[in-house]
């Protein structure tokens, strides 16, 4: 914990994006990922470098936090300060008046936030959502079982590269599997996934005159590869499978290869939670006919509701949540490593984070690589990698992942579950008057 105090007192006298602020009771809604707990329990340095502001924290599962976040907001509920979102909803919100604009002052440095994720969190050149720790998809894979298989893998394997490795490394009756991905319906669970690999496949959501197109030939193909894949090579019980349940089990030594949030890399290459640690390399996300939105860009990121009656505070909490002086006052708890990443340039330059985190130059790659505006092999009118930014996409994306997650349990088939997923992607489209 050395230099702790240091940075606690730092961020009392550097921090501020208020010029009056009133203090009061803040209520915090955030994701059950890694990176967020540790902030909860950071959170003590705020409060003390800002008597009289308390903190209630509503930790959700990732799901369950979408569901209650869009409702809040969208009836004027009133239920939170902060809200964790992401580069879906921020711009969106942002339009419809929905979240108060962030402004901060000059030591927080804006432009240091990189590019593509300031940009996403904004609408019409203002920011919206501040990001806590942003992230692309890679492979993380065990470099141990590939040697002892024979194989090695390339930077940017094919999906039949992947397939192979997969069958390579499996062994059943040690518990260990070839690969382990999601398979928990949601937009942003499983959907988040398999929308990247559709697009690898020449896939795309809606075409140019904004159809659906999960009838196509090239969703049938990811899809079923998909399923194959799993079923073949992955963990039983992989329908309910998503970011939380496959970190355990990979960490645990059960996964061969694992594709999914950049971020991971940070938790399982700890030896406090992982096994495996030593063992663990990284390479871009796999392609099969384009590299065109194989990997994800996505943000998680704070954002004050319109209704909030603590806009100064919160925005207070949000500029010390956010901060390069957050992310030492992690460095000094738990060490580089550890910190949250992929929000700014000064991460990435700093020689204390390259050296300790072994994934650093993979998870830049990644996230610099990803495009949303240009994400598939076809043109499509929407902007986005793994979800395209229109207000239906979430019941679209949820409607879908349900019906993939059925396919994936055997309960039916992949050209049933694509067939119900263009009927109800045509149905909110129709409804929503796009054609």
């Amino acid at each position: 914990m050395k230099n702790l105090t240091k940075t606690v007192v730092g961020l009392a006298a550097s921090l501020s994006c208020a010029t009056a602020l009133s203090a009061g009771e803040l209520t915090i809604a955030t994701v059950n990922n890694g990176h967020m707990i540790e902030m909860q329990k950071l959170s003590g340095a705020f409060e003390e470098a800002n008597p009289g502001i308390t903190l209630n924290w509503l930790v959700l599962e990732e799901a369950v936090l979408r569901q209650r976040v869009t409702t809040d907001i969208s009836t004027k509920g009133g239920q939170f300060d902060v809200m964790t979102i992401g580069m879906y909803e921020a711009p969106i919100w942002g339009q419809r008046g929905w979240l108060e604009a962030l402004e901060f002052d000059a030591a927080y440095d804006v432009e240091d936030i990189l590019p593509a994720m300031r940009d996403g969190l904004s609408y019409e050149g203002n920011l919206y959502a501040a990001p806590f720790y942003d992230e692309s998809s890679m492979i993380m894979y065990r470099k141990d079982l590939l040697d002892a298989a024979g194989m090695t893998m390339p930077d940017n394997p094919t999906w039949g590269h992947i397939q192979d490795a997969a069958a390579a490394m499996t062994d059943k009756e040690n518990g260990v599997y070839g690969i382990c991905l999601r398979g928990k319906p949601g937009w942003g669970d499983n959907m988040a996934f398999l929308s990247t690999m559709a697009n690898s496949f020449g896939a795309r959501w809606f075409d140019e005159e904004w159809h659906p197109q999960l009838d196509s030939a090239a969703w049938e193909h990811a899809v079923t590869f998909y399923v194959d894949l799993m079923t073949n090579y992955g963990p039983p019980g992989s329908s309910s499978n998503s970011f939380n349940e496959i970190l355990a089990l990979f960490n645990e030594g059960k996964c061969g290869m694992w594709i999914d949030a950049t971020i991971a890399a940070s938790f399982v290459t700890d030896p406090d939670q992982s096994k495996v640690a030593a063992d663990v390399a990284f390479a871009q996300s796999p392609v099969a006919v384009t590299n065109r939105g194989a990997n994800w860009l996505w943000a998680w990121a704070l954002a004050v509701p319109a209704g909030s009656q603590q806009t100064e505070d919160a925005q207070k909490f949000i500029a010390w949540a956010t901060s390069k002086e957050y992310i030492e006052l992690v460095a000094d708890a738990n060490g580089w490593a550890s910190v949250p990443t992929g929000t700014r340039a000064s991460t990435y330059a700093n020689s204390n984070f390259t050296d300790a985190a072994v994934f650093a130059e993979a998870e830049l790659k990644a996230i610099m690589s990803a495009d949303p505006a240009n994400s598939t092999q076809n043109p499509t009118p929407y902007v986005g990698v793994q979800f395209a930014a229109i207000p239906e996409f979430q019941a679209i994306g949820i409607a879908v992942g349900q019906q993939m997650s059925a396919a994936l349990a055997g309960n039916i088939t992949v050209e049933e579950a694509l067939e119900a997923a263009q009927k109800a992607a045509d149905r909110e489209m129709r409804k929503a008057g796009y054609y």
